[in-house]
């Protein structure tokens, strides 16, 4: 496994080792050992998997208290794959960071809690997969609203399909519960 720093502190690309034939391939998804020495230091709650349709965009999400650390894959199709850094006081406040992960290229994110985190589907469909760092919290769930302009992502799709609650989020200046720097260094 190779672990690459991001222009966020704390945010960390992942690229196992894949093994390969003509049988298929093998890879190790986690392992805490490495994973530590990489500079992920969380212990794992929970796992999830959610399925989503082309041009689908979830996000940006985050959970205040509770923060909640993600280490995000596709095991099918593509997204694009986003972290943007809410903590009050952080020297990238309000920065975004964002990746391809894809079958092909197998690589993980690491966004961790204190984040939000966001993603749209750029294949057909994608199955995405996750583990958790705490356990999901609906009463302490916050949505910064996708399109933020002060935070300018640039999604790469135009007909954006989205639920009522990320339609609904809130302008980052505008959101009364915000994780600090401090508490998640």
């Amino acid at each position: 496994m190779k672990f690459v720093e991001t222009p966020i502190p704390g945010v960390i690309e992942v690229h196992p080792t894949v093994f390969g034939d003509h049988r298929g391939f093998f890879m190790e998804t986690w392992e805490e050992n490495r994973s530590r020495e990489g500079g992920i230091k969380a212990s794992f709650v929970q796992d999830n998997h959610s399925r989503s349709k082309q041009n689908t965009l979830r996000g940006l999400h985050y959970q205040e208290p509770f923060g909640q650390g993600k280490l995000v894959r596709v095991v099918i199709g593509e997204v694009f794959d986003v972290a943007v850094d809410i903590r009050k006081g952080s020297p990238t406040f309000g920065k975004w960071y964002g990746t391809i992960l894809s079958d092909e290229n197998k690589k993980q994110l690491w966004v961790p809690p204190g984040l939000a985190h966001g993603f749209c589907v750029l294949s057909e469909t994608a199955d995405f997969v996750y583990k958790c760092s705490d356990f999901y919290h609906p009463e302490c769930e916050h949505t910064i609203l996708w399109n933020d302009p002060a935070i300018g992502i640039e999604w790469p799709i135009e007909d954006v399909i989205l639920s009522e609650k990320d339609k609904n989020g809130t302008l980052l200046q505008d959101a009364e519960v915000l994780p600090n720097y401090e508490d998640y260094r």
